[in-house]
């Protein structure tokens, strides 16, 4: 059995009850907390780390497909689309009208007002994790929770660290969440998990602690539970109203069965997951050896924190794709735990941490500054050509998983399905037997058909290059294109088709 922990660290490995306010272990230590000021002086040094973190994801216009369906999808909403009905996907609707405001505001040729808002979403949850640490542990806690939060926010991939999409958006929702139930608003808590499921369905992970500290509360069944219910239920009830009911429960809950099915590519997507796995233990090197050491010494008291961290590897693990993108709902519970652990430790401890967290943040930056992004130096070259080979009025269909070539060429697809992945279950790179029409999302096809048949694109861009969903494998695709179309050109390994009753293409 382990030790009983000394009576000096009992204050520290103990719980609070949600809304009760913990007293500093001791008011004489510099590192207690201090009556104002604090967040004057912490606020500009998480600032100024958001910042610097986020540095690389400026140097490309574009970091992943993500970002370019949310800005395709952004300019249909803004000429008239409806969501759920002519703009689809399986995504809730927070951030496409995020970027859709953006675009408003700014224009639409550049995301660097996307880039701007990641950036305040990180502090933001920076911001949130500092106060739920100061609360339990005191000043020099929180402290170190902003800090180490914003160091390890960048360790995975750039790819999927420096992208301005769902995660990245999600996460503040869900520390808040933990923040307000932690001090008994249990409203706020239910309505910040809203609107983390309302960014990403994975967001739903933050209801688990939420509930576990409303169940602790003094009157659970009265205030605590009922008031988290109403703040969950009512801004996603809103939202189900303003999109159409049944269209919000189809492309957000029951349209996604194949895409989260565990059959395709087994090898292929374990080995991508066992790789971001290891890729965020790195960029979490900091964290991991305090949580193993306190685990073995003593207990921490953060129930609410374990199940916030297993629901959270629940939700990276759900439909078996493993995006380094997911990874990232794993980061703040793990920073809270770790921040917990280095309280218990010597200070020297929080020290190591710290530096080793540093460490491993500038490699990530590094990587994020030099490394090279061959698919979208293609994306670049086949948006350049389809925008050389159509008129800016015309629409194309682009029968690839780069949405962003669309954004790109600055011209309107073809379809409402932005990628072949919706009409084939190709999306997240399963290349197994459940690829192919009938794999596509309910009754896609109809719609594609009657689509392509009223309005037939200009250009058809055949960007499978060998894949699954190549439009040999797709009966009715290589029957429309085998009709109406004829073989013009190869750009970068994708096929060109234009229709055959158009007028020569050159022109402006």
């Amino acid at each position: 059995m382990l030790a009983e922990p000394p009576p000096s660290l009992r204050s520290v490995t103990t719980s609070t009850l949600p809304g009760q306010r913990r007293r500093p272990t001791d008011p004489t230590d510099p590192n207690s907390r201090t009556p104002g000021g604090y967040w004057r002086r912490l606020l500009p040094v998480l600032a100024v780390l958001a910042l610097l973190t986020r540095l690389p994801s400026f140097r490309h216009p574009l970091w992943s497909p993500d970002e370019g369906y949310l800005a395709v999808q952004a300019r249909l909403l803004a000429s008239g689309g409806t969501l759920y009905a002519t703009v689809v996907d399986r995504k809730p609707p927070l951030l496409p009208w995020l970027y859709e405001a953006a675009f408003a505001l700014c224009g639409d040729g550049s995301l660097g007002p996307l880039r701007l808002a990641a950036i305040a979403a990180q502090l933001l949850t920076a911001l949130a994790l500092a106060s739920t640490a100061r609360r339990r542990w005191g000043d020099r806690a929180g402290r170190a929770a902003g800090v180490l939060y914003l160091l390890v926010s960048v360790g995975l991939n750039p790819e999927d660290a420096q992208a301005a999409t769902f995660e990245v958006f999600m996460l503040p929702f869900t520390a808040f969440a933990v923040r307000c139930a932690d001090r008994g608003h249990f409203a706020r808590a239910g309505l910040a998990v809203a609107g983390a499921c309302l960014t990403k369905q994975t967001g739903g992970a933050a209801l688990v602690p939420v509930l576990w500290l409303a169940w602790q509360h003094p009157r659970p069944w009265r205030t605590a539970l009922p008031s988290t219910g109403v703040g969950l239920v009512v801004p996603i009830f809103a939202v189900a109203l303003l999109t159409g009911p049944s269209r919000f429960l189809f492309w957000t809950v029951t349209g996604s069965a194949a895409y989260a099915s565990f059959t395709g590519s087994e090898l292929h997507v374990l080995t991508r997951g066992l790789t971001n796995t290891l890729i965020l233990g790195a960029g979490c090197a900091g964290l991991l050896p305090p949580v193993v050491r306190v685990l073995r010494i003593a207990r921490t008291g953060a129930g609410d924190l374990w199940l916030w961290l297993i629901a959270s590897a629940g939700a990276v693990l759900l439909g078996l794709h493993f995006f380094g993108h997911y990874y990232l709902q794993l980061i703040p519970p793990l920073v809270l735990l770790a921040t917990g652990a280095l309280q218990i430790l010597p200070a020297p401890r929080l020290t190591s941490a710290l530096s080793t967290c540093a460490c491993a943040c500038a490699l990530f930056l590094v990587w994020g500054v030099l490394a090279p992004r061959p698919d979208l130096a293609h994306t670049e070259r086949l948006a350049a050509a389809v925008e050389a080979r159509t008129a800016p009025a015309e629409r194309v269909l682009v029968w690839g998983i780069h949405p962003e070539t669309y954004w790109l060429a600055r011209r309107a697809p073809a379809s409402r399905y932005l990628t072949a992945g919706l009409l084939t279950n190709y999306s997240g790179g399963r290349d197994g037997p459940r690829v192919g029409e009938k794999y596509g999302v309910d009754g896609a096809w109809p719609v594609f058909r009657a689509e392509l048949a009223e309005r037939p694109p200009a250009l058809v861009v055949d960007d499978s290059r060998g894949k699954p969903f190549a439009p040999d494998r797709l009966p009715t695709l290589r029957r429309f294109l085998a009709a109406r179309y004829e073989r013009s050109a190869v750009v970068d390994g994708a096929v060109f088709y234009v229709r055959a009753d158009r007028p020569s293409p050159g022109r402006t």
